[in-house]
């Protein structure tokens, strides 16, 4: 997993949840992602399904992307599709992606970067695996997260983030056995590269075989814990969490994840992916590639992207 890392953690700025007082946040459910599809035939699993809106708000949708080893001639990505209404991140792990936009927006995603789309009012795009890639073949492993927008935001000017792996802030725990990378909001103070309009937290976890984390999480914020690889626990009851699965935490101040000793000898550490965001509690009208607020405004959105107002092709579109 060539994702952002250090020879040593011990380096790095340690955190830790140390109030004795604090609220570990218990394990409201859990969910093991179904298999799917997405955009020209790239398999994914729907990491959302399942759980109730209000639980994910602000977050409205991931697809954890791969992980697979593509051989020469089977990488695949996206035709150019529009949004609207809401911010698209793409966090790469292993391979590359290119992504383009109609507001000249674009680069390459690889490897521990982070492409952050800000659809706003409408924006095109495409994200699709190089040509030299498509030839070689390759291993192929991401994350697509949609963040919504409140409706004063939904009608912004669009915006493209890039976000270098070496950007990312690295943490770690009190006895180095984690690595945090923090990718948006903050953790105990310290900041991640990602500029929100909603305020979120979006941080990659490793931990080596038997380490233990306590992580200080914004009480006001929800918790959302995928499993990404590896195997591991999570809450103060120790809730199993594997790769693929979900888990959904109640209130508190803190969020605690063990790794178990013995892991796979292809992955050797459990990581995960950890959300979290002030919740906007507005009605969600979700369809396609469009979340709104109201079914009117989702149809105004098609009418808007047949008329050609959300933006055009390129000329010189990948």
């Amino acid at each position: 997993m060539p994702a952002v890392t250090v020879e040593n953690t011990l380096v790095l700025p340690r955190v830790e949840l140390t109030d004795p007082d604090a609220v570990i946040r218990p394990v409201k459910q859990r969910t093991t992602a179904p298999s799917g599809f997405e955009g020209e035939g790239f398999p994914v699993r729907r990491a959302f399904a399942g759980v109730k809106v209000e639980d994910l708000d602000p977050f409205i949708h991931m697809d954890q992307m791969g992980e697979v080893q593509y051989a020469p001639g089977e990488p695949k990505g996206t035709p150019w599709h529009p949004h609207r209404g809401f911010e698209t991140v793409t966090y790469m792990i292993d391979g590359i992606f290119q992504h383009q936009d109609s507001i000249g927006g674009g680069g390459v995603i690889q490897n521990g970067a982070t492409q952050w789309m800000t659809a706003g009012s409408g924006i095109l795009h495409i994200e699709k695996p190089p040509e030299h890639l498509v030839v070689s073949g390759g291993l192929f492993h991401g994350f697509q997260i949609w963040v919504n927008l409140p409706a004063a935001d939904k009608m912004l000017s669009p915006r493209y983030q890039d976000i270098d792996a070496d950007a990312v802030t690295l943490l770690t725990s009190n006895d180095g056995g984690a690595l945090i990378r923090v990718i948006a909001g903050s953790v105990a103070g310290h900041k991640g590269p990602g500029m929100t309009h909603t305020p979120i937290s979006l941080v990659h976890v490793t931990l080596s075989p038997g380490a233990r984390l306590v992580l200080p999480w914004e009480p006001s914020f929800n918790a959302l814990v995928y499993g990404v690889s590896g195997e591991g626990s999570v809450g103060p009851d120790g809730a199993p969490l594997a790769t693929g699965q979900l888990a959904v935490l109640g209130a508190g101040d803190g969020i605690e994840l063990k790794a178990n000793a013995t892991q796979d000898s292809r992955t050797g550490s459990f990581d995960v992916l950890i959300l979290g965001g002030q919740p906007i509690r507005e009605p969600v009208a979700a369809y396609g590639p469009f979340v709104m607020n109201t079914a009117e405004e989702i149809r105004q959105a098609f009418a808007d992207f047949e008329a050609g107002r959300l933006g055009t092709v390129p000329a010189d579109h990948i």
